[in-house]
Order: C-alpha cells, then sequence, then structure tokens
C-alpha cells in the first residue's frame, strides 16, 4: 500500500481549541491570579487554590485520554461549582465566567448539557456576586446573564454550523465511496475487456489459424486422392502443434512456438512449414537477432498471420520475408508478388490483431498493397541499439 509521507493536515477544531486555551489563560486565569495580589488574608489562598484546581482539570479534559473517572461532564460540573466560589472570592467574578463558558460547549455533549452546566455556572456566580457584595449587585447579573444568553445563541448556531459541515461531509464521503466503487467496477470491466481480447488475439494467431490450415489441408488431400498421404501427414503435425497451443493457452502460457533455438530458427521452421504445405516459393533472410520474449511472441505471430492471409487470399508464387535490425528498431517485413487488394477503413481481426501486438510495445504496422501489385507487411518493433 502507497502511503503519503506527507504529515496529515491539522484539524481546524484542533487549533480553535488551542487558540481558545490561549485566551483563557490570558484574559481568565491570568487577571484573576493578577488581582489576588494585594489581597491580604486566607481568602486569597483558597482562591489561588481554586484555580490551580481549575487549571489542573481543564489540563487533564485537553491532554488526558477519556476514562470513567475522568468525564468531561464531571469537569464541567466542577467548574460551574468553581466559578461560583470565585465570584465571592478575590480574583473571580463575572470575566472569569463569560471567558470560561465556551468550554460547555466545547466539552459538553449535545446542546441540553451544555445548556444546563453554563446555566448552572451562570446562577452559581451571580450568587457568588451576592454573597460577595454588601449590596444587590444589578450590574455585574445584568452582566452575567446576558453573557450566558449570549453565549447559549452563539453555541446553538456553531453547533448548527459543524453538524451542518458534519452531515456535508459524511454526504461527500457516501458519494466518494460509490464513485470508488464505480471506478474499480470500470476497471474490472476495462482488466476483463483487456483480457477477452487478448484471448481471441491468441486463438485467432495460434488455433484459428492451425484449424484453418487443417481444412486447406484436407481439401488438398481429398483432392489427390489416393496420394494424399504428404497432407494427411501435414494434418497430422497441424492438429498435434494445435493441440499444444491450446493447452499452452489453458496453462496461461505465452511461449507456445517458440521453444527450441533462436526468433530466427522458429521462423524458419515456420517458413518451412508454410512452403511444404502451400507449394509456394520462399526467399527468406534471417538474420540472428537478439530479442526479447515479448518481441519474439509479437513478430512471430504477424509472420504466421500474414503468411495464412497469403495462403487464403493472395494467389501468390512467391513470398518474401526479411528480417533485419535497424538503429533502434527491428523490422520483419513480408512481400508476396499475389493479386493484391484496395486498402480499406475496415480490415479483419488478424490485422486488429498485429497492429494490437505491436502496439504493446511501442511498435507499428505498414500495410503497403495495391490490385495487382502484391502485398508488403512491415512489423516495427522499438529496440536497443
Amino acid at each position: 500500500m502507497i502511503t503519503d509521507p506527507r504529515p496529515e493536515p491539522r484539524s481546524w477544531t484542533t487549533t480553535l481549541h488551542r487558540w481558545y486555551t490561549v485566551a483563557w489563560l490570558c484574559f481568565g486565569i491570568a487577571p484573576s491570579v493578577i488581582g489576588l495580589r494585594d489581597e491580604p488574608g486566607a481568602a486569597k489562598y483558597l482562591a489561588a487554590a481554586l484555580l490551580v484546581v481549575l487549571c489542573l482539570g481543564y489540563w487533564a479534559v485537553r491532554v488526558l485520554p477519556a476514562n470513567p473517572v475522568l468525564r468531561p461532564t464531571g469537569y464541567l460540573a466542577v467548574l460551574a461549582l468553581i466559578l461560583g466560589a470565585m465570584a465571592a472570592l478575590p480574583g473571580g467574578g463575572a470575566a472569569l465566567l463569560i471567558v470560561s463558558l465556551p468550554q460547555f460547549w466545547i466539552f459538553g455533549p449535545g446542546r441540553r448539557v451544555p445548556i444546563a452546566l453554563a446555566g448552572l455556572a451562570t446562577a452559581a456566580t451571580a450568587a457568588g456576586a451576592v454573597v460577595a457584595s454588601e449590596d444587590f449587585p444589578m450590574g455585574p447579573i445584568l452582566f452575567t446573564v446576558g453573557g450566558y444568553i449570549a453565549a447559549v445563541l452563539l453555541g446553538l448556531f456553531v453547533g448548527r454550523v459543524v453538524e451542518d459541515g458534519e452531515a456535508r461531509a459524511r454526504r461527500l464521503a457516501a458519494e466518494l465511496a460509490v464513485a470508488e466503487g464505480r471506478l474499480a467496477e470500470a476497471h474490472r470491466s476495462r482488466g476483463a475487456a483487456e483480457e477477452r481480447e487478448r484471448l481471441a488475439r491468441e486463438i485467432h494467431d495460434t488455433i484459428a489459424q492451425g484449424l484453418a490450415s487443417i481444412v486447406v489441408l484436407a481439401e488438398a488431400a481429398r483432392a489427390d486422392g489416393e496420394g494424399g498421404s504428404r497432407q494427411l501427414t501435414s494434418i497430422e503435425r497441424t492438429a498435434r502443434e494445435n493441440l499444444a497451443e491450446a493447452r499452452a493457452l489453458v496453462s496461461a502460457g505465452h511461449d507456445t512456438g517458440l521453444q527450441g533455438g533462436s526468433f530466427a530458427d522458429t521462423l524458419r521452421r515456420v517458413l518451412d512449414r508454410f512452403a511444404e504445405d502451400t507449394g509456394l516459393t520462399v526467399e527468406a533472410e534471417l538474420p540472428d537477432v537478439d530479442l526479447d520474449r515479448h518481441t519474439r511472441v509479437a513478430l512471430l505471430r504477424c509472420a504466421q498471420e500474414s503468411l495464412a492471409n497469403v495462403r487464403k487470399h493472395a494467389e501468390a508464387t512467391t513470398v518474401s520475408v526479411l528480417v533485419a535490425a535497424r538503429p533502434g528498431a527491428i523490422e520483419l517485413e513480408i512481400t508476396d508478388d499475389g493479386r493484391g487488394f484496395v486498402p480499406g477503413p475496415t480490415t479483419g481481426f488478424g490485422l486488429r490483431g498485429m497492429r494490437a501486438r505491436l502496439a504493446e510495445l511501442g511498435g507499428e504496422l505498414t500495410l503497403t498493397t495495391s490490385p495487382g501489385e502484391g502485398t508488403r507487411v512491415l512489423a516495427t518493433v522499438p529496440a536497443e541499439e
């Protein structure tokens, strides 16, 4: 499996939580600590202890993994009580509550729990302000309640935005999964089609051509009457070779017809068989060139298909076969002196198969023919110089 070496992008919620932590420490905890500096008595130390507990609780919820003992809901309940106590002690009050209200939405599940616990913290802060004041502190209480209402409205709005974003993300993920499934199915279908094309090409170039040869030889043997032993021998040999081809295809073999000797030796045996079966004159120039297996198979199949076309359609008397190593390329040229034809936009499966084989190797097939002028087939494949 291929993995992306780049680090995963940081979640926007993680970045937002970090910025909030900095803001809470700077505008909530730090002012409370500064406010305790000049306060006398034990109340200062109690308020400092509560601030320490508050910071430790926040750190534990943010950093430590969730466990049954330490739950965010429990921390929020403790936060509400500490905010109420701090309102009655030095260094606390409505400002600390306002800065701490976002925590109820950050750590609280759903909507009801944050609203309820934030309401508890607001009520506790208002009660603490009343205890700490000699008269009823209307201003701080109104500020506290107003901050609570604003926090609830903002929390509901942000929650709706987050839910809509998550729903959109789930919808996009589902659409992506469907698209990936369709793409995988398309790849499977394409692979199956390519495999069918490959098998059809192999069957056409091997078994089908052999059966066609058997038919031609059988017709010749029947025409000879009592003197058809040579054709019968060729029929038996061709049938055995086709049986070997069929077994190789079933076992997914690809070296059929190439065992024993070089490419030049193999092609020379094919030409000898062709000359023996057809009685045509075959002129060959076959230097011993070094080819990889795929190139050997492609050129051999091109030669077999071209010779089969000569036998079936050309009415030729002479066939010339030339193998040449050019700079950066190997060429196989097959020329006959037959009747030729007018090339059309549509060609048979054999020519399409030859072009497909050569295209897989980066090569090409050139067909030159005209009525009465014979036919020239040139197969070219790239090769190292």
